[in-house]
């Protein structure tokens, strides 16, 4: 049986029971163990006691009109902290990227096709009414609905049936068998509301630690306490504001003068200013967060397969990882997996930095001397830096980029995905069948580069079902081959997240899907004034 068990913090047999839960992590996380989890293990330390009480300001990169109350909408860090604040989901992510039970009690499966689910009692919404299995059913089977235009559809279309079992019960049947399926309903896509609700311009009714206060999309977030939690004790702040900093030297001004306390994805040259500031600190948290370089496959010259394979020889992976993230990346190869991954295809040949072999898939191309925009913005990290190392790399070639940077503001709604040659920045996701389902499956909503490969959509869906975990390897394997050959993507480095933060702030860790624990910071952290 598939089991996701109960985790009691605070003690090392706790922590390895709910490490060792019928394969929770091993089989479902699809990533081993790291050392540095292995070491906080042995060498764990009684935690600090919490301090009630307190009011925080946090700054993501990233606000816009656009921003959303709406779990099924959610797409960019701020959105994602936002969902976290004032909803709760069945499942969440923990430090060893694996899911622990939330709203689900237990989370139960003799075949990974059947999910038998047993909720928590006593919980309530913020409005005060009681969760029931009536909700998680209206929560889940909305994103099928195509006039939700959920992001997380193409997950959702493997619901065949999401049906009440009991009072505190529900069944989630798959169309087949997925045994990432507790992983996958952690992310915030998946928060439970309000069974029928619809209305998420100013309100969002969830049982998350935080109620909403204020929400102006573009400005900021205003959470209060939520004094019903369902997790006993917290939250431990009285008031957290979240506002969107796009520029990073002004995130870290405003960390350092103490306008904000907490601040996300700052820049690796800025780690030692914050260090030496004696009142402020860094998080460091490895993932497999990238920015990647966008060849879309339905437009002139980027649908050329030798064109594409030139850029990827022009990718100074050694010299980005050194030169633009000072060390804190690990070298990627074309493909969306990072090296701390179960699934990670560790046989497939690192593609070098080779302008002579860019320059003869130039030639084949016939496109030698061609002149060829690219955009960036400062919304996808470390994306301007990219585009001039490429540029300089085209200049030995023979071919010309011109680089077009736009604003952080309107980047991912007027640029991503619609020109030739662009950048992206997509999050850590812990599930590869929902990274690929995402965004590399011929259907997918994010399908950067228009790609449509019938063989990787065949292996996805058979990778789904297949119960021997020899083969399933061996699928994801073959997976990232065909995009690190044929995808019209280009992965130079996965970055680490690097978080700023007041020293006050206590009770953060590192949760390797996101920066600020993962966007879930609201819960754990409190203020040490």
């Amino acid at each position: 049986m598939h089991k996701v068990a109960e985790q009691h913090s605070g003690s090392r047999r706790a922590l390895l029971k709910s490490l060792g839960a019928a394969g929770l992590v091993t089989a479902a996380s699809g990533l081993a163990l790291p050392a540095h989890v292995l070491a906080q293990i042995s060498n764990e330390q009684p935690p600090a006691k919490p301090r009630y009480g307190g009011r925080i300001r946090v700054a993501t990169n990233s606000m816009s009109t656009k921003d959303t109350l709406d779990p099924a909408k959610a797409s960019l860090s701020t959105d994602y902290v936002r969902i976290y604040m004032v909803y709760s989901g069945l499942t969440q992510f923990n430090r060893e990227l694996g899911a622990d039970p939330a709203l689900a009690e237990t989370f139960e499966s003799e075949n990974q096709q059947d999910w038998h689910i047993k909720l928590r009692g006593g919980v309530t919404f913020h409005d005060g009414k009681d969760l029931t299995p009536q909700d998680v059913v209206y929560s889940l089977l909305r994103h099928k609905d195509p006039a939700v235009t959920s992001r997380a559809a193409p997950i959702a279309a493997q619901f065949e049936k999401v049906v009440v079992t009991g009072p505190m019960s529900l069944r989630i049947s798959l169309h087949a068998p997925n045994a990432d399926l507790p992983v996958m309903l952690a992310s915030s896509s998946f928060c439970i509301v309000a069974d029928g609700t619809t209305d998420f311009s100013q309100t969002a009714n969830g049982t998350g630690p935080y109620r909403l206060k204020e929400f102006s999309p573009g400005v900021r977030t205003v959470g209060e306490k939520n004094p019903n939690f369902w997790k006993p004790g917290k939250p431990y702040l009285d008031e957290i504001e979240l506002v969107g900093i796009a520029d990073e030297s002004s995130r870290v001004n405003a960390l350092l003068s103490g306008d904000i306390q907490m601040a996300l994805a700052l820049n690796p040259r800025s780690t030692k200013r914050v260090r030496r500031s004696g009142t402020a600190d860094i998080m460091q948290t490895e993932s497999s967060l990238y920015t990647n370089l966008i060849m879309r496959q339905d437009a002139y010259p980027t649908n050329n397969p030798d064109f594409v394979l030139a850029v990827k020889y022009m990718m100074n992976r050694e010299l980005i990882q050194r030169a633009l993230f000072r060390g804190y990346a690990t070298i990627a190869n074309d493909h969306p997996v990072a090296p701390s991954h179960k699934y990670y295809n560790h046989e497939l040949p690192q593609r070098p930095y080779d302008i002579d072999r860019a320059k003869y898939h130039l030639k084949k191309a016939g496109l030698t001397g061609a002149r060829v925009p690219v955009f960036t913005s400062p919304a996808a990290e470390g994306s301007v830096d990219m585009a001039a190392l490429l540029q300089l790399s085209g200049i030995e070639t023979g071919m010309h980029f011109g680089i077009n940077r736009v604003p952080a503001d309107g980047y991912w709604s007027n640029h991503w995905m619609k020109h030739p040659l662009g950048f992206g920045n997509i999050n850590p996701r812990v599930s590869l069948d929902e990274l690929f389902s995402l965004f590399y499956k011929s259907d997918a909503p994010w399908n950067e580069s228009g790609w449509n490969n019938p063989q990787f959509d065949q292996l996805l869906a058979a990778a789904r079902g297949e119960g021997d975990e020899a083969k399933r390897k061996q699928m994801y394997w073959d997976m990232q081959e065909l995009i690190s050959e044929h995808c019209g993507v280009s992965i130079p480095v996965f970055m680490n997240l690097i978080d700023g933060y007041d020293k006050r702030i206590k009770g953060n860790f590192p949760i390797p899907t996101g920066g600020l624990m993962g966007y879930s910071f609201a819960e754990y952290v409190w203020l040490d004034a």
